[in-house]
């Protein structure tokens, strides 16, 4: 049996050895927008293939979502380092909104084809979604309450016992629970990486709003205070860079005969970080998208800042992140294949 003794969760920005995308089809909910959202998973696919090897993983799958269905990695340093450990937790569609039963056979099917180094580890009793989690590397995971305690998640766990599931599971010191902040359109209920994301440094990027009549503003007025009251676990306040908040999108449809719209989840801190460089969403809003790729730059001052224009993936909720699951060095070792 494995221990978690010795192992610890990596920063997404320590050195990676691969990429996973889970690729749109026919029988996912892209199928009316294929063309258009193909092309953008080309666009990431590109970027991403000049600094790090890319798994591209085809149907069978319900949707795309690799963040969320994708291992979750712990490594193992220093001279008596182990194999790397392939955590396997039970994605069942944010709460059982959507399909799930194939997204979550997935890593099963991709570990035992041989492509990754590491050992296999079943947690599929326990729902944990990658997007749900931030981790500085050293011990500390952040998350939110709003998406762990949500229905039909890990009940009937108290928060205190989901806590040290995750302190177990992740060999994390301590769990750092944000209380505030969704973001309207959101069906995940929360994930932290739409909200706040932990960078070098001691650096929490997050969403903000400065106009009052928003819906958001509340809650994410909300959230920044609370970020102000967080301590590194050296007790030094976190370095706090605040991204702005992209203009409105909706997306529009049919409700009995009358034309509706909703306001999609939009968000800059939906980025990903790869070997050298960080894909950034943007919206085609000029100016937003530059003040953010810039703030995304202090974060980040060694790597190149790319933009990749998102509107196609928010249709569906998501975002750059959202789409992909990165594998820390020494884990991926598989061909360029599709299932």
């Amino acid at each position: 049996m494995y221990t978690t003794e010795h192992y610890r969760l990596p920063a997404e920005w320590e050195p990676q050895s691969g990429v996973q995308l889970t690729w749109p089809h026919g029988n996912t909910d892209w199928a009316p927008m294929l063309k258009e959202i193909e092309k953008t998973y080309r666009e990431m696919a590109r970027e991403i293939e000049k600094r790090e090897p890319l798994l591209i993983v085809g149907p069978p799958s319900n949707d795309t979502w690799a963040r969320d269905h994708g291992f979750i990695t712990l490594v193992s340093d220093g001279e008596n380092s182990r194999s790397p450990l392939l955590l396997d937790f039970r994605f069942n569609g944010w709460g059982e909104k959507f399909s799930f039963e194939l997204d979550n056979a997935l890593n099963r099917r991709l570990y035992d084809e041989g492509r990754f180094h590491g050992e296999y580890v079943d947690h599929l009793r326990f729902v944990l979604e990658g997007g749900s989690i931030e981790s500085d590397g050293k011990g500390t995971v952040f998350t939110t309450s709003c998406c762990l305690l949500a229905p039909h998640r890990n009940q009937p766990l108290t928060k205190d016992e989901i806590e040290q599931c995750l302190k177990d599971y992740l060999h994390a010191e301590r769990i750092v629970w944000i209380d505030h902040g969704q973001l309207t359109g959101d069906d995940t209920d929360g994930h932290i990486d739409t909200l706040v994301r932990i960078c070098p440094d001691d650096t929490l990027l997050y969403v903000g709003c400065e106009d009052p009549q928003d819906e958001q503003y509340e809650e994410l007025h909300l959230m920044e205070e609370q970020l102000r009251t967080f301590r590194t676990m050296e007790g030094k306040p976190y370095r706090l860079l605040k991204l702005p908040m992209p203009h409105p999108i909706y997306d529009y449809y049919e409700y009995r005969g009358r034309r509706k719209r909703e306001r999609l989840p939009a968000t800059y801190a939906n980025f990903l970080v790869i070997n050298g460089a960080v894909l950034c969403p943007t919206y085609h809003q000029p100016d937003l998208d530059a003040e953010a790729l810039q703030i995304i730059g202090q974060a980040f001052p060694d790597r190149e800042i790319i933009g990749i224009d998102c509107r196609s993936i928010i249709k569906q909720h998501g975002s750059l992140h959202c789409c992909t699951m990165q594998f820390p060095a020494g884990v991926y070792i598989g061909s360029e294949q599709t299932l």
